[in-house]
């Protein structure tokens, strides 16, 4: 699709957040069409974890966006896809790769959320593909795992920082979700969250150097609970480590229930 000016940021260049949801819708429609490509219980694949992704040219406004995605290993219970992203100028014709990312999504049955349905394998081209794929299940695996045990930390508020220290650019922002956010299911598409997580991320950054900023690199991100439509989100970044020239942010994401027990 073609970048229009609600894509980009103040500078003109397309929202890192903008291009992480088509990434992650990309990934979700092929996986959803895998799952429910064989008789059986209908499904819809939610996002469970992100591999790392560089920005590797910028996307400007009027450019058109090219998402393609293909699966490139299947487990009992989780899907993974690689998608690629090019930028093409339609006046010039001229194409370029903007990012490269790994996804792995769950099948989840339509009838009960909370059921995580078993995965159709693919064909392998060749024995040493699944071999490989493999390994890199179980590395994710394990960092999931590592993750989840981080569970429970907060960004806590600090009172009249001082500029240029991590308390001084920590950012939150608050979110209600909506229908517009989720998915045939009612909880949050992956691709929301990860809009609002860089979002909140440039905000740290450009508070920190007072400047035009964009995105070059996502490490990964672990989703290890749904998030309900009607919760209250609350997103919250700050600095972890600067150079010259970057800065890496961390940031967390906590829901609300809001109605519901909390």
């Amino acid at each position: 699709r073609i970048m229009r000016p609600d894509d980009a940021n103040i500078a003109g260049n397309v929202h890192g957040g903008t291009i992480l949801k088509m990434i992650e819708e990309a990934g979700a429609i092929i996986s959803t069409r895998h799952c429910n490509s064989q008789a059986g219980e209908p499904c819809v694949a939610a996002l469970a974890r992100v591999e790392r992704t560089d920005f590797l040219s910028p996307m400007c406004i009027g450019e058109v966006a090219n998402v393609s995605a293909e699966i490139t290993y299947t487990s009992r219970h989780s899907v993974e896809v690689q998608v690629n992203v090019m930028s093409e100028n339609i006046l010039t014709g001229a194409k370029k790769v903007t990012n490269k990312a790994t996804l792995w999504y769950v099948p989840l049955s339509l009838k009960n959320v909370n059921k995580v349905l078993e995965v159709p394998p693919i064909q392998y081209a060749r024995k040493e593909q699944e071999d490989e794929g493999k390994k890199r299940y179980e590395e994710q695996k394990l960092d999931r795992l590592e993750t989840k045990q981080r569970n429970g930390d907060v960004i806590l508020p600090v009172i009249n920082p001082e500029p240029h220290t991590v308390g001084y650019s920590q950012s939150s922002l608050i979110h209600l979700v909506g229908p517009s956010d989720c998915t045939l299911l009612g909880f949050v598409h992956g691709g929301v969250t990860m809009k609002l997580m860089d979002e909140v991320a440039g905000i740290v950054a450009a508070r920190h150097c007072k400047t035009n900023i964009v995105t070059a690199s996502v490490d990964a991100i672990n989703f290890h609970e749904k998030i309900k439509k009607g919760c209250v989100i609350t997103v919250s970044g700050r600095m972890t480590f600067t150079s010259n020239k970057s800065m890496e942010i961390e940031v967390f994401v906590d829901a609300d229930p809001f109605v519901d027990e909390p």
